[in-house]
């Protein structure tokens, strides 16, 4: 009974010690919280786009937002994506449809993760939710460009914060930097540009867009860009992202990853072809260590979502901590 119980407090104190899913939502303030705010991009289709009509975000790196936020128990009515500038991803800044600055919950707008940027105060980011590369895009029939030193002398732009930026430098082009990718796009039909050079699921909306206009290369660079959701140093919100992120990989039931790939990347994939765009499957998360109950943890795999009607929400509902997606709470609130 001795050696028992010994080996229960052994096994309990570590256990304790692991926060649960309802202490990391507190911590990262979400507890009460109404609305999510996410900043996303507005000018890259497939990825991350503003309809100027119907002001309405679509692209890969929404519904990954969206993802992640019923996860953190927002229905898709109580997510707000604001749009971020490139610059601002790290700050954790956006501007909302009246042009207001606002400091956002979540970064998800193509972003790299780096050693570089993981040194900067405002920035932590989640393990990967995609993998893509750098390519270079042109006018459609510009010569095969196999790699970055056919670019010596060239004008090729890009935007000064990409990671593509010091390769394509570092082969002799003559880089042009812009604040948005997408403004290197008139230049470049209009002949003032070579190319451009960022990552190829950016670049792919574009060709998919225009393919009588534009042409992809691939440039042999298999360096990944691997990206990351900033969570701007709030460390709780970090894990509970990367548990939704582990959820989403390891749960044969959870297809909402690869929806939202078959979606908005694979129909990209003919247009940019050979160019590699991205992997089609979510890339490995690590486990994240949080407090549960053995029967919990299986539960999370097998069991299908409960939302529970929090007292006083006035029907605003809020998942489990293990649910896979958000629904209409029971009239009964059990």
């Amino acid at each position: 009974m001795a050696l028992l119980l010994g080996l229960g407090v052994a096994l309990w104190i570590p256990w304790q010690s692991k926060p649960s899913e309802d202490e990391l939502r507190e911590q990262a303030g979400l507890q009460g919280k109404v609305e999510l705010l996410i900043g996303t991009m507005d000018d890259i289709p497939g990825a991350g786009y503003k309809d100027p009509v119907t002001g309405r975000y679509s692209g890969f790196d929404v519904e990954i937002g969206y993802l992640i936020a019923a996860d953190l128990g927002f229905r898709p009515d109580e997510v707000r994506f604001l749009t971020v500038e490139n610059e601002d991803r790290s700050r954790m800044v956006a501007s909302d449809e009246r042009g207001q600055r606002q400091r956002v919950d979540l970064v998800i707008a193509v972003y790299s993760r780096t050693d570089e940027r993981e040194k900067l105060p405002e920035v932590s980011f989640s393990q990967p939710y995609l993998e893509t590369e750098q390519s270079v895009m042109t006018l459609r029939g510009h010569d095969p460009i196999d790699d970055l030193t056919a670019l010596r002398d060239k004008s090729v732009c890009t935007i000064s914060t990409s990671t593509s930026r010091h390769p394509a430098e570092a082969a002799g082009a003559k880089m042009v930097n812009k604040s948005k990718i997408s403004d290197c796009l008139q230049p470049l039909r209009d002949g003032q540009l070579d190319a451009m050079t960022t990552d190829a699921a950016i670049l792919a909306g574009f060709v998919g867009a225009e393919p009588q206009t534009f042409q992809h290369h691939d440039v042999g660079l298999e360096t990944p860009e691997s990206w990351a959701v900033n969570t701007g140093g709030n460390e709780p919100l970090k894990t509970l992202v990367d548990l939704s992120l582990y959820r989403s990989k390891h749960d044969p039931a959870d297809k909402r990853w690869e929806d939202a790939y078959d979606r908005y990347l694979r129909p990209l994939e003919a247009a940019s072809a050979p160019q590699f765009i991205a992997d089609d499957q979510q890339p490995d998360v690590e486990e994240v260590e949080v407090r549960q109950w053995p029967w919990e943890r299986l539960a999370g795999v097998v069991r299908p979502a409960v939302t529970r009607r929090r007292a006083g929400s006035s029907g605003r509902s809020r998942c489990c901590p293990r649910s896979r997606s958000c629904c209409w709470c029971c009239a009964s609130g059990t």
